[in-house]
């Protein structure tokens, strides 16, 4: 489990002599020395599986800045360290940190190591510590979890993907995790050594974009510096590009430039760098729609999309829906020392029901809400929103109520027509084995059936 780390650690740190993994009882995981002059354990399978007190004799609970850190989950930084060798006493500088999972679960501890023998004779030793988003993958293919064929389908696209350097379109909507299938891509592939670079491009305005992305020269406009920007901090990785369809026109012909030529211009300068980086973009919309709509440039899109990947809705894969509630529940039980045993069968009703328009993200969240007011061993009804149960009653997902003009004070022929719609098309759903069937039976297509939806399950109508 924690040999996927190791890479990612030793890309942090430099100028070291020695860096040692261990788990989270103190036995040693990894171990790499490049001093083995100067220390008696010079391969790493005389060490593995021993616990650093076995390994290091001469250490102790107290002394130990390992079981230190183990013990309280806080770095120790910079410690001086003696144990003897042959004839004398070896002094090191330790730098130990805890290794923490995306839970926030104290998982293991790196310890990097610089001997003070006489060519060395610092104190102190500073630490490089690069970006997360630079280098770091926080998810893995591991991190996708479901059960459903859709689930098992959307990894095995990854893995297929992963192989080669095409760049990748994924498509999905808000909250079923598309820069988690992203960092995902990244992962598994050759470039997995190298940075992941992810940015959100509707964040931030045009112009601005631009000096983040491509860098800027000193001068180029006032508080300008040599900088470089992600196609360059991305070399040899991956750039993640989120909602590229909200880019302006005039941007999205310049990142279609810089895909094509293979190289970039800092703003404001005129020395052309070459790139060597995997693009990869994502967009909650559909791509067809957005090219329609004027949102999305057709030539960048054809460019963007020679691998597509569509990420379904949580509505459109049920059998996941108890798979991560499960999934989520022990995840909480770990981080907020609960002893929730699941979710009770009003609640399991209620989530098949459920639309789910807030995809994964949106599971996630209402079990930790109510992890925070549960006073039971089993999360009851009384511990979801109330938008939520509101929404999943039964009379309000197949009966809907159509106002009439002479009997409603207020009522309006555009509320008339909305109500109308949203019967019309439940009942549509209701009578079809699946979202696909239904949106061919209305004439439309199943991401603009999931958009009206989502839109009149949290309505009044």
């Amino acid at each position: 489990m924690m040999e996927r780390y190791i890479e990612q650690i030793l890309n942090i740190y430099n100028h070291l002599d020695s860096v040692i993994l261990t788990d989270d009882k103190g036995y040693i995981e990894y171990y790499i020395t490049y001093r083995p002059d100067i220390n008696k354990h010079n391969r790493m399978e005389t060490l593995k599986g021993k616990h650093v007190l076995e390994a290091w004799k001469s250490l102790t609970g107290e002394s130990s800045t390992i079981l230190q850190v183990l013990q309280t989950g806080k770095a120790v930084m910079n410690a001086i360290q003696e144990f003897p060798y042959e004839s004398k006493t070896i002094s090191s500088i330790n730098n130990t940190l805890p290794i923490k999972n995306e839970n926030g679960r104290l998982i293991g501890v790196v310890c990097t190591i610089k001997y003070l023998d006489e060519p060395y004779e610092r104190k102190t030793v500073t630490i490089n510590m690069k970006r997360k988003d630079d280098f770091a993958v926080v998810y893995s293919l591991d991190s996708i979890q479901g059960c459903s064929q859709s689930t098992k389908w959307l990894k095995k696209k990854i893995r297929l993907v992963a192989e080669t350097d095409s760049s990748v379109l994924i498509y999905g909507e808000t909250g079923v995790g598309k820069e988690l299938v992203a960092q995902s891509i990244h992962g598994c592939s050759r470039r997995k050594h190298k940075r992941f670079v992810s940015q959100n491009c509707a964040a931030i305005p045009e112009n601005l974009l631009e000096s983040i992305l491509f860098g800027t020269v000193k001068g180029a406009y006032t508080g300008a510096e040599n900088r470089e920007g992600l196609f360059e901090a991305a070399r040899g990785g991956t750039l993640f590009l989120d909602e590229i369809n909200s880019m302006e026109w005039g941007m999205q012909a310049k990142i279609l430039k810089a895909i094509e030529d293979k190289e970039i211009t800092r703003v404001g300068g005129t020395k052309p760098f070459p790139t060597d980086v995997r693009i990869v973009t994502a967009m909650n919309e559909s791509p067809v729609e957005c090219m329609q709509s004027g949102k999305l440039r057709r030539d960048l899109f054809y460019r963007i999309s020679i691998a597509e990947i569509d990420v379904a809705p949580l509505r459109e894969r049920r059998e996941d829906v108890r798979y991560l509630t499960d999934y989520f529940i022990k995840r909480y039980n770990e981080t907020m020392n609960r002893t929730i045993t699941g979710v009770d069968d009003e609640v399991k009703q209620i989530f098949d029901r459920y639309h789910w328009p807030g995809n994964v993200r949106e599971l996630k969240h209402v079990l930790e809400g109510a992890f925070n007011f549960a006073t039971t061993r089993t999360i009851g009804k009384q511990y979801l929103p109330s938008y939520m149960i509101k929404a999943a009653e039964p009379k309000a997902l197949l009966a809907p109520r159509i106002p009439k003009w002479d009997q409603e004070e207020g009522f309006s022929l555009v509320e008339a027509v909305a109500a109308y719609e949203k019967n019309i098309i439940l009942s549509a759903v209701a009578d079809s084995k699946n979202l696909s069937e239904a949106a061919r039976k209305l004439g439309i297509s199943r991401q603009h059936l999931n958009y009206k939806l989502g839109k009149y399950q949290n309505s009044s109508l």
